[in-house]
């Protein structure tokens, strides 16, 4: 019985460090969940989320070696609020690559003359058009298609060692690179273009060759045909385009692999 009670009094600390480091890591797949692209998807039901933070939380903790990790921090609830906004932050980033993608598509959607055809979309809680919400699913599986999950798994396990699970402060410029966050943020309306180009130039020679009808005939009702036409001239463009279209979006991935 005496053997029983010292090896519990030993195990007592390791335990207590270990329970403190799965709360840690929990707190922070909380955060990365809330903004990683995939994992934020209000398709997938909250306790399949929570499920597979709790299981991730059990397979991460042991090979942090919590027990070389333990330091001083100041308050468990400040531990806990750092190591979500870091998760959030990782997250956060990999969302930019997947928002160039809907401003795209939200370009397309406003040339087309669709814009008052909306939907809710449950991800953002916000109203989003139709071929919006079409693009960002398809950004989706693309980026799960090519290894994003993985790159994202990747990225967060990273981020240990950058800031440790007790460490009190966030070191931004170890854990943010300025330069990929500006390029990234830049690229939102730069790919954005890209992707919109066809259309947009289709639709724009559409309205040229319109604005020639209505000079060398007035009596035609150019502005009425021009909302038949749109939709459907921009919806043949982009059944053209889509193979290209998945080869830009997969290059454009692609070239951010390296960041996570």
């Amino acid at each position: 019985m005496e053997t029983i009670f010292v090896e519990l009094i030993k195990l007592f600390p390791q335990l207590n460090v270990s329970i403190a480091s799965g709360t840690y890591v929990f707190a922070r797949l909380l955060g990365f969940f809330r903004f990683a692209p995939v994992f934020n998807r209000k398709e997938l039901p909250g306790m399949i989320k929570i499920s597979l933070v709790l299981l991730l939380t059990f397979i991460i903790t042991p090979f942090l070696k919590p027990e070389t990790l333990a330091g001083t921090q100041d308050s468990f609830a400040l531990s806990i609020l750092l190591n979500f906004a870091v998760g959030a932050m990782i997250g956060y980033l990999a969302q930019l690559i997947l928002i160039a993608v809907d401003a795209g598509a939200d370009m397309i959607n406003m040339q087309m003359g669709l814009s008052s055809a909306m939907v809710l979309d449950p991800t953002t809680s916000s109203q989003v058009s139709i071929l919006t919400r079409i693009m960002s699913l398809l950004g989706v599986l693309i980026f799960m298609q090519i290894g994003g999950v993985y790159w994202l798994i990747k990225g967060f396990l990273k981020s240990f060692e950058v800031f440790p699970l007790f460490a009190t402060s966030i070191p931004l410029a170890e854990l943010v690179n300025m330069n990929y966050l500006i390029t990234m943020s830049s690229n939102v309306l730069y790919i954005g273009l890209q992707i919109a180009s066809p259309v947009l130039l289709a639709t724009l020679g559409q309205d040229i060759i319109l604005g020639v009808i209505s000079k060398t005939a007035p009596q035609v009702n150019v502005f009425q045909l021009s909302f038949l036409f749109k939709p459907v001239f921009g919806a043949a463009i982009m059944v053209w385009i889509l193979p290209m279209l998945m080869n830009v979006i997969s290059d454009y991935f692609l070239s951010f692999s390296n960041i996570f």
